[in-house]
């Protein structure tokens, strides 16, 4: 998506201060069947600009194509627009010598809140059918802090979502009402397989869901 110049421009001052790195855009169709809100972009997406193009996109991408969706009919975006990263020193197995590396890391609620501009308008010019959140920080960012993945994973929410508020500070419940899915990021497989029937399970209701929309 191709957003307005004073956006960007609104969101990398309330950036200023954060360990963040580039600018991803989100990616899909106007008006598509699902949205899909992760966490923040990683290294990968960082270097080629695509969505979930890491391992855990592969993961995203079978997790999608399980109930017929593509990158064609479905918008992907995350709560915060750029990579957050964490500086750690550590000593080279190799070299023996001490090195400065830089991993990703969680987004904090300041940087989601600095970010927010970004997903109001991509909610406001999207209209996606069905929102799915990946993991607590979409999740969060949607519904608020009392609700947790492990919790509300394969559950369907109709009602408002957090936006802006005017003074930019917090948040507000949106006037308009949406439909939203939580689900789990696709990369928890990699740190707990025990979760993998659940999240095959959690896609199977989203995909029957998605099937009444197009009644």
């Amino acid at each position: 998506m191709d957003y307005p110049t004073e956006l960007v421009d609104l969101v990398t001052e309330r950036s200023k201060g954060f360990q963040l790195e580039g600018f991803i855009a989100g990616q899909g169709p106007i008006r598509p069947k699902l949205m899909l809100v992760g966490e923040a972009p990683g290294r990968n997406e960082v270097e080629n600009h695509i969505p979930f193009s890491g391992a855990a996109g592969k993961e995203l991408i079978q997790a999608m194509a399980s109930i017929g969706l593509t990158r064609e009919n479905t918008y992907i975006t995350s709560a915060v627009r750029s990579r957050p990263y964490k500086v750690v020193e550590r000593v080279n197995k190799r070299t023996q010598e001490i090195e400065t590396v830089y991993p990703n890391r969680t987004p904090t609620k300041k940087e989601v809140l600095a970010h927010a501009p970004i997903l109001d308008y991509e909610l406001t010019m999207v209209q996606p059918s069905i929102v799915a959140t990946l993991g607590n920080i979409g999740l969060q960012r949607l519904l608020g802090p009392n609700w947790q993945i492990s919790e509300s994973h394969g559950s369907i929410y109709h009602g408002p979502v957090l936006e802006l508020s005017e003074t930019q500070n917090h948040y507000q419940l949106s006037r308009k009402e949406y439909t939203v899915v939580p689900l789990f990021h696709p990369a928890a497989i990699f740190y707990n397989r025990s979760l993998s029937e659940k999240i095959h399970d959690d896609w199977l209701i989203l995909g029957k869901l998605l099937e009444k929309e197009e009644v």
